[in-house]
């Protein structure tokens, strides 16, 4: 009954304009700050590490910042369940749609980092190209259905869990969807390698690489761009000569493409992740116990 609450109040949230949406997600994303939580000390750690030369001051408005943006997203969710194709169309425009058209025939990945905005940018770039992603399987069963539901509402995409493995997703690139795919977040160890990232070893899956060489797809990197009346989504040219025969050196390619993206809009960059949880044998543990 809780969850079916909530969806109800996601659902009267979708009738507000975007810039009510926004002043609510300033009040109570500052609010949240306030708090002493967990994921306020893993922003803390994240930003202190990867903006060494930016004062202690300056980082903490950043993450207030932060907070605000992920609040706005979470209020903004009422849009990608509920909304019609022709608002959403207004609530995101895409800059740099050439760069996808101009691959038509092609099969394509495009890469998006974990930026606020990334679920109704993917949302919206279905109504361009049929996509397939992958997502984590909810735990309430009930959920579960209703996030797959309101992911394929349009019915211009698929969808596999993580725990599918990678081959339904490669066979639904080769028989021409567009894969969206978001490979910016630590997984462990396993099929990682270690590279910079803001200057930090960075626990970095090789998915990307090796997908792109299985099928030959071209790798275009796509962000959100949150603004005062929507999301500006960016296209950006396909990277060229990738993938290569050097797994570390394209996922070391990788987060340096994603951490440009970032540094346009740090706010809205995901920081609440323990993105450095791995680390290389020797190195201590930077977010504790």
């Amino acid at each position: 009954m809780g969850l079916r609450l909530l969806v109800g109040f996601v659902w009267l949230l979708s009738w507000l304009p975007f810039r009510v949406i926004t002043a609510l997600g300033w009040v109570v994303g500052s609010l949240i700050y306030a708090l002493p939580t967990s994921r306020r000390r893993i922003g803390e750690v994240n930003l202190r590490l990867c903006l060494p030369d930016m004062g202690e001051a300056e980082r903490a408005r950043l993450l207030r910042r932060h907070f605000v943006a992920m609040v706005q997203m979470l209020l903004e969710y009422g849009y990608g369940w509920f909304a019609s194709r022709e608002r959403l169309k207004r609530l995101v425009r895409i800059e740099g749609l050439e760069h996808l058209r101009a691959l038509d025939g092609r099969n394509v990945i495009l890469m998006m980092p974990h930026f606020t905005g990334l679920d109704l940018a993917g949302l919206r770039v279905s109504l361009e190209t049929p996509l397939v992603s992958i997502y984590s399987v909810q735990k309430d069963p009930w959920l579960d259905a209703f996030f797959r539901a309101k992911r394929l509402r349009f019915g211009t995409g698929i969808i596999f869990a993580r725990q599918q493995g990678t081959r339904p997703t490669l066979r639904a690139l080769k028989d021409g969807y567009r894969l969206y795919y978001l490979p910016d977040q630590d997984f462990g160890h396993r099929d990682s390698v270690f590279v910079p990232f803001f200057g930090v070893p960075a626990a970095t899956i090789g998915g990307l690489s090796r997908m792109a060489a299985v099928t030959k797809a071209a790798v275009l990197p796509c962000y959100p761009r949150r603004e005062s009346d929507g999301y500006t989504l960016v296209i950006e040219p396909a990277l060229d000569n990738f993938p290569s025969d050097d797994i570390v050196a394209d996922a070391t390619r990788m987060n340096a493409v994603i951490e440009a993206q970032a540094r346009r809009q740090l706010h809205q960059y995901f920081w609440l992740h323990k993105r450095f949880k791995s680390r290389p044998p020797g190195e201590a543990d930077f977010y504790g116990r």
